[in-house]
């Protein structure tokens, strides 16, 4: 590799670094990490981004057409909600993405964003993940306000 090519290389990896959000405390996010059964009534909702693409960018995220926060990678969102159909939806390239999800009490669900390639920026999509797997992205990740 020439020089020029490195000296670009390193100055592109410099200013393209990573998204960055308002993060909640380290107590409360420790709090989380124990996947408590939610209170009576209602159902543990958890929606977490650890994707390797799309790190730069910032996505928001909302149930029910309100908006939960902007997510960054290695970030994640918790709401108690009664139980339910809820749509959770997450800004995407060109309009939101959105599913439909029916929860029920005394439940936790994991709902992870992953960024995809786009053709101008990446998008963001959104799935449901075994308990297993949700939880394995939550202690990867810190809780965002």
């Amino acid at each position: 590799m020439s020089r020029a090519m490195f000296l670009a290389f390193a100055a592109a990896l410099m200013v393209s670094g990573c998204a960055s959000v308002p993060m909640a405390s380290a107590q409360r996010d420790a709090e989380l990490k124990t996947f408590q059964a939610p209170e009576d009534g209602n159902a543990g909702l958890y929606i977490y981004r650890n994707s390797f693409v799309g790190q730069a960018l910032k996505k928001n995220l909302y149930i029910n057409g309100e908006l939960l926060g902007e997510s960054a990678n290695k970030t994640y969102f918790y709401r108690q909600v009664e139980p339910g159909e809820y749509t959770v939806s997450t800004e995407s390239e060109f309009s939101d993405n959105a599913f439909k999800l029916l929860v029920e009490a005394g439940r936790n669900y994991f709902v992870r964003q992953y960024i995809k390639m786009g053709v101008f920026v990446g998008g963001a999509n959104l799935e449901l993940v075994s308990e297993e797997e949700g939880k394995k992205g939550v202690l990867a990740s810190g809780l965002a306000q």
